[in-house]
């Protein structure tokens, strides 16, 4: 299982960035997405889901401004991201649980200055 994201970086606030996930090893469309993000000296935080049946769900920091999405053809998991705040700022993630297994990527910094 292999799950590279890109996209980050740094950007004032209000502003936007779209993250990208490029998944492989596994059958991409059969399985749960996650972005999460961990702030320094935070845990790990849900950011936004993508399960089977095109059903999303947001973190209530971000909902409204976050949208998640998913291509299964591509195998390819992306995170549209607006109105950035400086509290955005994290290392995110994308993850999926296969087999009872998580499989995180190795993250990708936003950064959002005030």
């Amino acid at each position: 299982v292999q799950l590279q994201a890109s996209g980050g970086g740094l950007v004032h606030t209000g502003g936007s960035l779209r993250l990208s996930c490029a998944a492989s090893g596994f059958t991409f469309k059969n399985y749960a997405m996650t972005w999460v993000r961990q702030a320094p000296g935070k845990g790990r935080e849900m950011v936004a889901i993508s399960t089977l049946g095109d059903f999303t769900n947001y973190a209530l920091s971000v909902k409204g401004r976050f949208t998640i999405s998913r291509d299964n053809a591509k195998n390819t998991l992306e995170l549209q991201m607006n109105q950035l705040k400086p509290e955005d700022t994290a290392v995110y993630y994308c993850m999926s649980t296969i087999e009872g297994t998580p499989y995180f990527g190795q993250g990708t910094q936003v950064t959002v200055s005030s």
